[in-house]
């Protein structure tokens, strides 16, 4: 076998039953992303039984047993370059980094640079996992642009393959500060709603029946002017869950463009401050260490533009 080629064995799951067969594997493989199986699919990399399965509509069956090889990366054509990093702990297999708001995680379409991958690039002089491909190197999870903080990355594929796993299985813990419009009433609660994709808008994520499983725990750790400090303890963790799941129970966080509308009692302290992103900080990353096992935890406290938007509304 080259060099570099892993192969991925892969069950599907009895939830998964009926599903396109792309759906099916990226639910039991976190490592890769549906796009990547159907491409793998289409190429004959993915076989049962030795035969290649090429259609990625095929549907699966619970127990079916499939093989998953996955090429060596191509070289990675991401420019390296010399952005600042808080770093909050590295080894030979992984790093975890203090990101700032206003950081993209990878490059795509409108930031082609400048993002943390180009500075993980930099920082790690290339020593970061394949699995996630060209564009995505080390990068097991992501948090949005204008969220700040903890995120881990991994330098090795057999690092990367671990900490996808605990991602999949929801045994990480990741709680997040946010300011949400408005005091909760039960002050503390849990919000179970599936998102998925809006099918209005597809640059959003909305509650959805069919969607997938998204549980946020939250509590009350402040009251502010109209407002509220809350941490959100992820039990799932999909894209934008935090600021739907808020949102949906009538506490948008402040400041977020996509899922709140400001209240015109917030309106002048979050011009004042120039405050313009969505008030969420991912404030604790706790996971098992993939290759020495250690119970690692990191904090992480709010930035200086969250903090200022506290003082301004600590009643």
């Amino acid at each position: 076998m080259d060099r570099g080629v892993s192969i991925i064995q892969a069950t599907i799951a009895a939830a998964a039953d009926g599903w396109r067969l792309d759906r099916a594997l990226a639910d039991v493989v976190p490592t890769l992303s549906r796009e990547r199986l159907k491409v793998l699919i289409n190429a004959g990399q993915v076989t049962r039984d030795g035969v290649a399965v090429r259609d990625p509509a095929k549907r699966a069956s619970a127990g079916e047993q499939f093989s998953v090889t996955v090429p060596a990366p191509a070289p990675a054509h991401n420019e390296a370059q010399d952005i600042p990093l808080v770093v909050a702990f590295e080894d030979e297999h992984l790093i975890v980094v203090d990101k700032p708001a206003g950081l993209v995680v990878h490059p795509a379409a409108g930031n082609l640079d400048g993002t943390l991958v180009n500075a993980l690039l930099h920082h790690c002089g290339g020593s970061l996992s394949g699995i996630g491909g060209v564009a995505r190197p080390g990068i097991v999870h992501r948090i949005d642009k204008d969220t700040s903080g903890l995120m881990v990355a991994a330098k090795t594929d057999r690092t990367h393959v671990g900490l996808a796993k605990q991602f999949a299985d929801h045994s990480i813990d990741r709680r997040y500060k946010a300011i949400v419009a408005g005091r909760p009433m039960p002050p503390d609660g849990k919000v179970d709603a599936p998102l998925a994709r809006s099918p209005h808008n597809r640059k959003k994520v909305a509650i959805v029946a069919n969607g997938k499983r998204a549980v946020t725990h939250f509590r009350t750790e402040h009251r502010l002017r109209e407002a509220a400090l809350v941490e959100c303890r992820l039990e799932t963790g999909r894209t934008h869950q935090v600021r739907v799941h808020m949102a949906s129970i009538g506490h948008a966080l402040l400041g977020d463009p996509a899922y709140g509308r400001t209240k015109q009692v917030h309106k002048r302290t979050l011009d004042e401050l120039a405050f313009h992103r969505q008030a969420l900080h991912a404030a604790r990353l706790g996971f098992v260490h993939p290759i020495t096992n250690e119970m690692l935890t990191f904090d992480s406290v709010m930035p200086a533009d969250m903090q200022e938007l506290f003082s301004q509304l600590d009643v």
